[in-house]
């Protein structure tokens, strides 16, 4: 709960509104549509961990075999960023093998609030 209350506190000292539920919603949204294929404890599956994901360059999560797409793509996966490439990652990043789209923008944001906590 410590990280939580930080980013909040950090994310209302910024001037952004970020609510704890957006956090939880970003958990569930997690949960039911990215876990199938990423975790959040360092251990990759189909898609690479995604534990410390924001602020670190693509392409670059320990053990994880990355398409060339991705490797070249010389992004860093602060929030905006994420959120853009949540909504059509192979627009984004044509040749990455990332296939999932969260259409709808409040899920996206709230779920890069969630995995900004982690």
């Amino acid at each position: 709960m410590k990280k939580l209350g930080t980013f909040v506190l950090l994310g209302l000292l910024a001037g952004e509104p970020l609510m704890a539920q957006d956090v939880a919603e970003g958990e569930t949204v997690f949960q039911r549509r990215c876990a199938a294929c990423h975790t959040l404890d360092g251990s990759n599956r189909v898609g690479p961990s995604l534990q410390g994901v924001v602020g670190r360059e693509a392409g670059t999560a320990e053990g994880f075999r990355y398409s060339g797409a991705m490797e070249g793509s010389g992004l860093v996966w602060d929030a905006e960023t994420l959120v853009q490439y949540l909504e059509n990652p192979r627009d984004m990043v044509p040749g990455t093998r990332m296939v999932l789209r969260l259409p709808d923008e409040k899920d996206r944001r709230n779920v890069v609030d969630f995995l900004s906590t982690q």
